[in-house]
């Protein structure tokens, strides 16, 4: 595997990581269980490593879109699906608003590579 593709293996991982981590954060209660506070802070700092590794052959701005524009979208289905949450329909034209935003940025857009 090229260190390229590395790079955005490292970068969908480290997204991964993200969203386990914000979904210990709703099940820590703020920090007053511990378990899921433990798992909240070695998902966080997972992903930010992962981030950090993305960040050798990824432009900061490309991979800091994609992060927090696949981190929503997966974070919201997430709590959909485990935790209840409802999603009406201004909230699904946002998800997909989103998810063009990506596919546009990864398909269209030359600077989603170093020169």
């Amino acid at each position: 595997m090229s260190p390229a593709t590395l790079s955005w293996v490292a970068l969908m991982i480290a997204i991964c990581f993200e969203v386990a981590g914000s979904s210990a954060l709703l099940k820590s209660a703020q920090f007053t269980r511990l378990w899921p506070t433990v798992i909240m802070l070695i998902c966080y700092g997972c992903a930010f490593y992962g981030l950090s590794l993305a960040l050798r052959h990824i432009p900061l701005g490309v991979a800091y879109a994609i992060w927090s524009g696949v981190g929503i979208v997966l974070t919201a289905l997430i709590a959909w699906g485990l935790f209840g949450q409802k999603l009406d329909t201004p909230a699904l034209i946002g998800i997909g608003f989103i998810l063009t935003g990506v596919m546009i940025m990864n398909v269209f857009s030359k600077t989603a590579t170093h020169g």
